[in-house]
């Protein structure tokens, strides 16, 4: 059902508007400003997660097992789409990058440095820091809305791609230090082997000699972040050249969008044979 589920997600991608309607936050988001003007947030931010995500996992799981014996389970499938396009990440990607690839384009720095900040929250002290930070958020982005969504939903099921989309809003919109931090350290946890997973396809897909040569002596480190290391493998596997204003820059940025999509062909195909062995 997994594979079929996935391929019901491109469709969903490409042809339809159904991704904007079953991605509303808003709910959710009420909840966590409801314990955060109560400052449950911050005097017990381990009580805050849990509430946050274990109920709506605890909700899931019950629909699940009702769910299960009905129709040979064939009721699941749905519950699994809307489960999986809920925790794919808001939002048209190439869309938001398109403003700044058009400064970028023109040579116009200052007008680049405004429309990264505005649009993508990404800031920079010079010309080569901002590209360089927006090629990380291109990698990054594509990651947590898309690969790890799907990483864990193949391998665990819809519970734990769900609670990778919770845990990844409590990191982006909440307000609490304490919160945020005991949310990252549990994403992180939840990063650690899809990020890898996704630089040895990108290995696979660029140059895998200079891949290895970049990231060798980091692939295991727990400290390292998911996004340096998703966004050091790809610019190696890409052979990204050092930064420049003008087109040569935007081409940078399409070589790394190409290589995401080359990784996203490899992951479904190794799904797809995955399920036509197991």
């Amino acid at each position: 059902m997994s594979f079929l589920v996935l391929l019901l997600v491109l469709w969903v991608e490409k042809f339809s508007s159904w991704r904007q309607r079953i991605q509303q936050d808003e709910p959710w988001l009420r909840a966590l400003a409801r314990m955060e003007r109560g400052g449950t947030t911050s005097d017990s931010p381990w009580l805050a997660i849990t509430l946050l995500v274990g109920v709506p996992l605890l909700i899931l799981a019950a629909v699940l097992k009702l769910l299960a014996p009905l129709a040979y389970g064939w009721l699941l499938l749905p519950i699994h789409l809307l489960v999986v396009i809920y925790s794919l990440g808001c939002g048209d990607l190439l869309t938001a990058l398109g403003p700044f690839r058009d400064s970028w384009r023109r040579g116009d720095g200052e007008a680049a440095y405004l429309v990264a900040q505005r649009d993508l929250g990404v800031q920079a002290e010079g010309e080569s820091t901002l590209l360089s930070n927006v090629q990380t958020y291109l990698v990054w982005q594509a990651y947590q809305s898309f690969f790890a969504v799907i990483f864990w939903y193949v391998l665990l099921g819809p519970l734990a791609a769900l609670a990778y989309r919770l845990l990844a809003l409590i990191v982006e919109h909440g307000q609490s230090e304490a919160l945020r931090e005991r949310a990252g350290q549990l994403r992180h946890a939840f990063d650690w082997l899809p990020v890898r997973v996704l630089a040895a396809s990108f290995a696979l897909v660029g140059n895998f000699i200079a891949v290895s040569r970049a990231l060798l002596h980091e692939v295991l480190s727990w400290d390292i972040s998911a996004a340096q290391l998703a966004a050091g493998a790809a610019r190696s596997a890409a052979e990204t050249p050092e930064p420049a204003l003008g087109e040569a820059g935007v081409t940078t940025l399409d070589s790394l969008w190409q290589l995401l999509v080359r990784a996203a062909i490899l992951w479904y195909a190794a799904i797809a044979l995955w399920t036509l062995l197991f």
